[in-house]
């Protein structure tokens, strides 16, 4: 039997419930969410867990190897989705992408003269700084900083249905996570000190 949609089956009586997976549909279409910024995380989880239970390739393992590789595919389309929505980052640049405003951090890399001027300063402080103290106060003022950038975020996609301006903002997102992470690996470094 050659299965061309993972839809044709259930594992009771040889199709799906009237669950349904489109593996075109957006991420938000796929979870059955709004395409807003702000999601509940609850939800998503839970019907991340009722979509991979749907579409688990072990269910499919009795009707062959064919049935397997598509719920393999669908399943990895669940899980792609659910890691980029369960991201407030990769969500927002998901909704800025699907509303015709890519990120493209690779080739847009401008940014506002304030935020590059307090980047330069922190990364001084960072490369300055030899305590924990001093590294737990830039940690810090970098979190209240993220807090304010996906507030904004959330008010430009939801409030103001503007993804350009949400773009700049996750753009700078990328980069405060980005030297997040860059504190987290000197404290480190610190600790094993």
């Amino acid at each position: 039997m050659v299965v061309e949609n993972l839809l044709e089956f259930n594992v009771n009586n040889s199709s799906l419930d009237s669950t349904v997976i489109d593996l075109q549909s957006t991420d938000f279409e796929l979870f059955q969410l709004p395409a807003k910024a702000q999601i509940d995380l609850v939800v998503l989880s839970a019907r991340w867990r009722e979509l991979q239970s749907t579409a688990h390739p072990d269910r499919f393992a009795s009707m062959g190897q064919s049935a397997v590789r598509i719920a393999m595919q669908y399943s990895a389309r669940i899980n792609e989705a659910y890691q980029r929505l369960k991201v407030a980052q990769t969500r927002f640049a998901y909704l800025c992408e699907i509303n015709g405003v890519p990120i493209q951090a690779e080739s847009n890399t401008s940014m506002p003269l304030e935020f590059l001027t307090q980047q330069m300063i922190w990364r001084e402080t960072l490369e300055d700084s030899n305590s924990l103290h001093d590294l737990e106060v830039l940690q810090e003022e970098v979190a209240a900083l993220k807090a304010k950038l996906e507030s904004d975020c959330l008010n430009a996609i939801d409030l103001e249905n503007d993804y350009k301006s949400a773009s700049q903002i996750v753009r700078s997102m990328m980069f405060v996570n980005r030297f997040q992470s860059d504190i987290d690996k000197k404290i480190d470094l610190l600790e094993q000190d």
